[in-house]
């Protein structure tokens, strides 16, 4: 188990399955890398789990840096096969996350949205012209 100081707290415990890391504090611009960092080193340590549990119940600010954090951790999940969860998450962080659009981003399962390059595109390609036609 390892505990991290100032006013963002990270408490990881490793099971053989599982990582759990409760998160107790602000995720914003002075914390957001830290808690990347954390996830990136215990992905990189040993084979990878089958899950990543976040638990938010003690979290408190969310800023935009922690927001890119949390979709920098989905991308890495995602890329070694490992599912998210977000746990206990707070009514703010929900509102945040309905509100920015990326809740069934974080919460879904792996693969699923932005990680499937030809959803994206075949999107792009159906949803018409970005400029007006300049022959009308």
């Amino acid at each position: 188990m390892t505990t991290h100081p100032d006013h963002l707290q990270l408490t990881t415990t490793d099971s053989r399955d599982s990582i759990l890391v409760e998160i107790h504090g602000d995720l914003d611009y002075a914390s957001a890398d830290r808690l990347v960092a954390e996830i990136t080193s215990r992905l990189s340590k040993r084979t990878a789990p089958s899950e990543l549990r976040l638990r938010c119940a003690h979290l408190g600010t969310v800023d935009s840096m922690g927001l890119s954090a949390l979709l920098m951790i989905r991308r890495l999940t995602t890329a070694a096969g490992v599912r998210l969860h977000l746990d206990d998450r707070p009514a703010k962080l929900e509102r945040l996350l309905n509100l920015t659009g990326i809740r069934d981003h974080l919460t879904g399962p792996c693969g699923e949205g932005a990680a499937n390059p030809s959803a994206t595109q075949d999107n792009a390609v159906s949803s018409g012209p970005i400029a007006p036609d300049s022959n009308t």
